[in-house]
Order: C-alpha cells, then sequence, then structure tokens
C-alpha cells in the first residue's frame, strides 16, 4: 500500500521521549499529507498532542494496566473501529508490540516497528548503540520515510502573565524520575546555583512537577528569592517558559528535552544513570555535563558551562 488513508501512531510516555519524536511525527505527517493520522498516548499527553498539527485524532488510553481486562477491551475496541491501513509504533516496547496481536489475524494493518510478524521490521544488528532520535528515524526509513522534518514548537503557547516572572529569569528543573534518585544533581547545589544566577542579575525559576516540592523547598532554604513553580505550569506554559528564559539547568528528565526543543540554551547533568549519547536532549543549544555521581558536580563545573 503506497499511501495509507488511516494512520496510527503509538507514542505512550513518558515527556522526554514523546518530545524525542516530535521530528519523526512532523515526518510522517509530511510523508503522508493526506492520510487521517491518530496518535495513541496517554493521559498526561492526550490533550497536549491533540493541539499539534500532525494528529487528526487522539485516543489517550494506550496503556491499561496487565490485570485491566476491560480497560484492554477498550483499547482493542477503538483500535479496531479505527480501520487503520498502518500502525508506526513509536515506543517499540514489550507492551505497544503485543497491541499489533489486538488488530485480527486476517486484517492487520502494515506494521513499522519491533512487533512479531510485523510488516515493515525494525532489526538494528546486535550490539548496535543509537540516539533515539536516529532509532527512530532508522526505524522509519524502513517504511519508506527518509526525510527529517525539523521540530517545531510554535503550536504549543501560552500566557504566562499570572507568573508574574521578570524579563531576565533561568530555569532550574531539579526533578527526574522519583524511583532513580541517582539521575539527581542534589537539590542544595541547585539553591547555591539559585544564589549565583540571583546575584547576576537573573532570577531562577524552578519547574517541575507537584511531587518535586521537596526539592524545590530544598533549594528555597538555600535561596529564598527562588521562584518556585513546582506543579503550577501546563505544557503549553513550560513551552513557553523555556522560550522565554535566558537558559535551564536540569537534570536528565522531560522538563529538560522540552527546554533543549524551544531552543532554550541549556545544560543537562547526567550520571551514571542514563547515557547521553542515547538520549540527551537535542537542541540548537545544548550542553552536557557528566559524573559517574552527581554529588560529585561541583558548582564551578556548572557555572563554566553556563550560555552567558
Amino acid at each position: 500500500m503506497d499511501q495509507p488513508r488511516r494512520i496510527l501512531i503509538i507514542k505512550l510516555s513518558a515527556l522526554g521521549n514523546v518530545i524525542l519524536s516530535l521530528g519523526p511525527f512532523a515526518s510522517i505527517r509530511a510523508r503522508h499529507p493526506d492520510a487521517e493520522i491518530t496518535v495513541l498516548t496517554t493521559p498526561p499527553y492526550a490533550g497536549w498532542l491533540a493541539k499539534a498539527p500532525w494528529f487528526n485524532h487522539v485516543i489517550s488510553n494506550g496503556r491499561p494496566a496487565w490485570w485491566d481486562i476491560a480497560g484492554t477491551w477498550r483499547l482493542r475496541q477503538a483500535l479496531r473501529a479505527g480501520h487503520f491501513d498502518r500502525v508506526y509504533d513509536l515506543q517499540t516496547s514489550g507492551r505497544s508490540s503485543r497491541y499489533f496481536r489486538l488488530f485480527p489475524a486476517g486484517a492487520r494493518p502494515e506494521w513499522c516497528g519491533i512487533a512479531p510478524g510485523c510488516s515493515h521490521p525494525h532489526r538494528l544488528p546486535a550490539g548496535t548503540r543509537m540516539h533515539d532520535i536516529d532509532r527512530q528515524f532508522d526505524q522509519l526509513a524502513v517504511a519508506g520515510i527518509s526525510a527529517r522534518a525539523p521540530v517545531d514548537l510554535t503550536w504549543s503557547s501560552a500566557d504566562i502573565s499570572r507568573f508574574g516572572l521578570p524579563e531576565r529569569f533561568a530555569l532550574l528543573v531539579p526533578g527526574s524520575s522519583a524511583h532513580r534518585p541517582g539521575k539527581r544533581w542534589p537539590a542544595e547545589r541547585y539553591g547555591e546555583l539559585a544564589l549565583w544566577l540571583a546575584a547576576r542579575g537573573i532570577t531562577p525559576v524552578i519547574a517541575g512537577t507537584r511531587g518535586e516540592a521537596p526539592l524545590g523547598a530544598a533549594i528555597r532554604a538555600v535561596a529564598p528569592d527562588a521562584i518556585d513553580l513546582l506543579g503550577q505550569t501546563t505544557l503549553p506554559e513550560l513551552t513557553e517558559l523555556t522560550r522565554r528564559a535566558l537558559l535551564a539547568v536540569g537534570n536528565d528528565t522531560g522538563p529538560m528535552h522540552l527546554a533543549a526543543a524551544a531552543n532554550c540554551p541549556s545544560v543537562v547533568l547526567f550520571s551514571n544513570d542514563s547515557d547521553p549519547f542515547l538520549c540527551a536532549p537535542r537542541g540548537a543549544s545544548v550542553r552536557t555535563l557528566r559524573r559517574a555521581d552527581l554529588a560529585q558536580l561541583t558548582l564551578n563545573d556548572v557555572t563554566e558551562s553556563l550560555p552567558l
């Protein structure tokens, strides 16, 4: 089938992974300009992706728990009701590959991914190491998509006047996956960085999720004038913050991927818990710093890397 009419893209989570798929999303749309494209995702990203220019529809129940039989049945029904001609599985996980089997055995769509028996399998040689963006484009090439569309976030914007921020501010992103504390630079060091920025007339603004409130409290214990926006921003508002910030400093976590994609000058901190070669944020002005243990990373290490 040269030009599928109804396409499904699977991208479930997390925020950083969704951001790394923005270019592939745009490339799929460019390759299939007249197709009806649906994205299968999860609730945290459904409303945001619904505003993107690449999709006609969004299905948000893309990750029912293994024990949720009713939820899996609803997902199965939604997938079959879509009458999809082709699926681009950009999640390429064991879970998303199992969705291939939710379609009727005799009427499965063309499938670009790693599901056993699919029409466009992506098989990397053993030991291949590729950045996630490059891996996705290598996968899309199997289905005839070779052109890389640029990342465009102009569709994600918001009025952030309610935060009352000064003209000169920098974003600090002290969080990361709660179950991987080794990815975090100590909050007290972020507090020292906040003081360093404030001394140079740059207001530190803390961004992230509500669950990271203790990190914000630890930073403000060192730098009381830092502005804490943890858990207060929507994704469009966070995009706008990264677009207007002088710079952003943070751990290997979703908001830093958003900052990089919005071309905010960014410094991203890595420990041995993740590999920047495989998953670093990409953008026009991104620097990475890595230490085996982020507790070994000093304030001076970070300030010397700032694009000021």
